[in-house]
């Protein structure tokens, strides 16, 4: 009798049962970082205003760390290096209709990474929402800091023509200049192959590079005009814009006659494999290289969707970047100072 109940289908309330169990434990888990975040806050709040206020030093937070171990026996997270950071965490966010709407959605760890690896307000903001919109977890939290996004999202912007920008003016913030695949680990001289075959078997990395509305529609994607077949590397759906996006790989220099077979590609789409609701598909050729000029050159009277990108298989040098974003910046501000 015990063998046949084991074997037994299962009463499908079960999966009801444990759905409301996984649900309930999120919704805890996620009231429990709420109030967490609220209460790192409050404390560095008050940490802030009384060194400010001139009535407590440094030394103090040395005595509170030593009062709240005596006074809340089990009590972890409140040593003196964790004080501070609150205090840090409130002077970079002292607004407390930002930390209702946005602060809060992300974990206490989160928020480390990006107040000790941003040197600048606008690259806190930056990841922070980022981090919010993509939901990435920590592990990939850091590795956008490692790549240097946004660096690279000031430095160079992403190249797509004119017919983009008019149908998804957010197209820019959307797509990038530049993917990284370091993940693939592929040799200095590797083949469309080999790329292609490295890009399927880690796709769900690839998914995260590309941003959480891709959705993966299919590989060598077959298209027929005129009696003859043709495929596509990869076609893939986003559903913010409500777009099939079609990237063509290449495993050499960008090409301006590369742009012809891909706006071919598009017009197959838009005609037989879009459906009606779905806004004009979006093309993207993924090279190893381009020159930017060529790239400008090529899309400036294109009128077909597309955009130009290059994939790297190597970290970049994040000290150099920050060095040419560092120039950018004094560069713009020296402009602003010569406005009459």
């Amino acid at each position: 009798m015990t063998g046949k109940r084991a074997n037994a289908p299962q009463d499908p309330g079960f999966a009801d049962i444990a759905q409301l169990i996984t649900a309930a434990r999120q919704r805890a888990v996620q009231a429990v970082n709420t109030t967490l975040i609220e209460l790192y806050w409050q404390i560095g709040q008050r940490i802030s205003q009384k060194i400010a206020q001139a009535e407590w030093g440094d030394g103090v937070v040395d005595e509170l760390a030593r009062y709240l171990a005596q006074t809340q026996p089990g009590l972890r997270g409140f040593t003196r290096p964790n004080l501070f950071r609150m205090r840090q965490f409130y002077e970079a966010y002292p607004d407390p209709e930002f930390v209702s709407a946005m602060l809060r959605q992300l974990p206490w760890t989160h928020h480390l990474i990006i107040l000790g690896q941003s040197k600048r307000p606008e690259e806190r903001e930056f990841y922070l929402k980022l981090a919010v919109q993509e939901k990435w977890s920590k592990r990939q939290l850091e590795r956008q800091f490692k790549t240097a996004l946004f660096e690279r999202a000031v430095l160079t912007p992403a190249k797509v023509s004119p017919v983009v920008r008019q149908m998804h003016p957010d197209a820019a913030s959307i797509f990038k200049d530049s993917y990284l695949v370091e993940f693939l680990e592929l040799p200095q001289n590797h083949l469309e192959a080999d790329l292609h075959r490295g890009l399927l078997l880690r796709l769900k990395d690839f998914l995260i590079e590309l941003g959480h509305d891709f959705c993966f529609v299919g590989s060598q994607y077959p298209v027929q005009v005129g009696g003859r077949d043709f495929a596509l590397d990869l076609l893939f759906f986003h559903r913010g814009l409500s777009s099939l996006v079609a990237i063509e790989l290449k495993v050499g220099r960008f090409e301006p006659e590369y742009l012809g077979k891909l706006n071919f590609y598009l017009e197959a789409l838009d005609r037989d494999v879009k459906k009606p609701h779905e806004q004009p598909s979006i093309g993207v050729l993924l090279c190893a290289s381009k020159d930017d000029e060529v790239v400008e050159y090529a899309l400036s009277r294109s009128t077909s969707p597309a955009l130009i990108a290059e994939y790297q298989t190597q970290l970049p040098d994040k000290a150099l970047l920050r060095a040419k974003l560092h120039e950018f910046y004094l560069q713009n501000t020296r402009g602003d100072q010569d406005e009459p």
